[in-house]
């Protein structure tokens, strides 16, 4: 898939969801602040309990940019650590090294964060991980690698080039972004996760299959 189908399909994806995946989808929003297709205007009839559940997994999913399956090992996860498997799930999640690379401001968009981590241009606690799914624990350290930190792409991340699309770094990150550096400092909590999502209905989701 060229970048510009896969732009498209963001975009389309974003109306469908009703959520800004990317920031050009975000500004598409702004100017067309309803679904995709002919009927996309028109009001339509009321969802089915089960299509709004089905939507906020979606919508949680393609935040992400992961698999079902990924999403539904996740969530078993989280049902089986105490507290609310809602938050829990989101709270995993969160801790994913992709996740935080883009919630560091390190890339602009979750699929630059995850080619970013597969290309092997990011480290944590000095070694190479190439693995987006990967989990970062509270009090490891994830840094570029210093021979990718003269690129253009992270050149323009050491500036704060993305800062005007992304939310403000959230307080379990400790970011140098001057140094391409950022440390997990806690397990985020799910109040204070950059991501638009209704948890209860994913979990009423998932527990009615």
């Amino acid at each position: 898939m060229t970048t510009k189908s896969q732009d498209r399909r963001k975009v389309r994806l974003s109306r469908a969801l009703g959520i800004a995946l990317t920031p050009k989808a975000a500004r598409y929003l702004e100017k067309r602040p309803y679904g995709p297709g002919p009927h996309g205007r028109t009001k339509r009839k009321a969802d089915s309990d089960y299509a709004v559940r089905l939507r906020e997994k979606q919508r949680l999913r393609e935040q992400y940019g992961i698999r079902e399956k990924q999403l539904r090992i996740a969530f078993n996860e989280a049902r089986r650590t105490d507290g609310l498997t809602g938050e829990n799930l989101v709270e995993l999640l969160e801790m994913r090294l992709d996740a935080l690379v883009l919630r560091s401001g390190f890339a602009r968009t979750t699929a630059q964060a995850r080619q970013f981590v597969v290309h092997r241009h990011i480290m944590v606690d000095g070694k190479i991980v190439d693995r987006p799914s990967f989990r970062v624990k509270p009090g490891q350290t994830i840094h570029v690698k210093e021979r990718s930190e003269g690129t253009e792409p992270f050149q323009v991340a050491a500036a704060g080039g993305h800062a005007e699309v992304l939310p403000p770094v959230p307080g379990y990150l400790e970011v140098e972004l001057d140094k391409l550096q950022a440390k997990l400092v806690r397990r985020p909590k799910r109040a204070e996760v950059p991501v638009t999502c209704d948890v209860q209905l994913v979990v009423e989701y998932y527990a009615a299959r």
